[in-house]
């Protein structure tokens, strides 16, 4: 069994406009994204177009930055700015 690397399983802070969208911290990275997606999925968020796009509601602008849409490989540098 592969060793778990601490600093990736490591507890974060999670801001209010994040914690609004999956629930309040700390808790890791990796379940940060997990419960992102599944607001996603729950929420229908993905284009039908190009599931690759996020279409933000209000909750999610605001961890967004602002934007209506945004990239699934952008998301990471969203969530940066949300963790602590």
């Amino acid at each position: 069994m592969a060793k778990e690397n601490s600093a990736f399983m490591k507890p974060l802070n999670v801001s209010p406009e994040l914690a609004a969208v999956v629930g309040n911290g700390p808790m890791p990275r990796s379940e940060v994204v997990k419960k992102l997606w599944v607001y996603i999925k729950a929420n229908n968020l993905q284009d039908s177009k190009d599931k690759r796009l996020i279409n933000a509601d209000e909750k999610l602008k605001k961890v967004f930055g602002g934007q209506a849409q945004v990239h699934m490989m952008k998301m990471a540098g969203h969530l940066s700015k949300h963790l602590s």
